[in-house]
C-alpha cells in the first residue's frame, strides 16, 4: 500500500483543520499529517503520495512556514512521488484567490514530481489565481471563510477522485 504524508502550513489553524478532514478521508494517521514549520523537507521521503496544503495570505502569499520548507523541497528529486495540492483562501480576494496553491505547483515543477487532484473551476467566483488555469484549479481549493457549507462535499469529490489517481 503506498504511503501518504500530509504536509501543511496553518497560521490560523484553519488549513490545518482541513488537513486533518482529508487524513481522514483516507484513513492517514495523525503522525502523518505534519506542520511544515515543524518538519524538514528530507521527511517526504518515507512516503509514495504527497499531499500538500496552505492558506493564502497577503497579496497571495503561501503561509508564512512554507518558504523554507519549500526551498528544501526544490531541491530534491521527486520524479518517484505523486502530490496532491490544496488550499484555503478566500473568494472575496478575487486578484489571488488560493494563489498559494498555485505557487506550490509553480515552485514544485523542478521536482519531476506528478501532479494529480486538479479539481473543476465551477462552482468557484473570483477574478483570477495562480492555482487555476480557467477550467480547472491545481488542486482542492476551500472557502472556509465565506462557503464553508461547501467544504464537506468539495473534500469528499476530491478525495475520491485522488483514490483514482493514485
Amino acid at each position: 500500500m503506498k504511503r501518504i504524508g500530509i504536509f501543511y502550513g496553518s497560521a490560523t489553524g484553519t488549513t490545518a483543520g482541513v488537513a486533518h478532514r482529508i487524513a481522514s478521508a483516507f484513513g492517514v494517521e495523525d503522525k502523518d499529517v505534519r506542520d511544515v514549520a515543524s518538519s524538514a523537507p528530507a521527511d517526504v521521503a518515507q512516503y509514495d503520495i504527497l499531499i500538500l496544503g496552505s492558506s493564502t495570505w497577503s497579496g497571495g502569499e503561501l503561509e508564512e512556514d512554507w518558504y523554507d520548507f519549500i526551498d528544501g523541497l526544490q531541491a530534491l528529486d521527486l520524479s518517484a512521488k505523486k502530490v496532491a495540492l490544496f488550499g484555503c483562501g478566500d473568494e472575496t480576494m478575487a486578484d489571488t484567490f488560493c494563489n498559494a496553491v498555485g505557487t506550490l505547483y509553480e515552485r514544485l515543477q523542478p521536482t519531476r514530481a506528478t501532479f494529480i487532484g486538479e479539481y473543476p473551476a465551477d462552482g468557484y467566483t473570483f477574478d483570477k489565481s495562480t492555482a487555476s488555469d480557467g477550467a480547472t484549479m491545481r488542486g482542492l481549493v476551500l472557502d472556509e471563510v465565506n462557503h464553508p457549507e461547501l467544504s464537506a462535499g468539495r473534500i469528499k469529490a476530491w478525495t475520491e477522485k485522488l483514490k483514482t489517481e493514485m
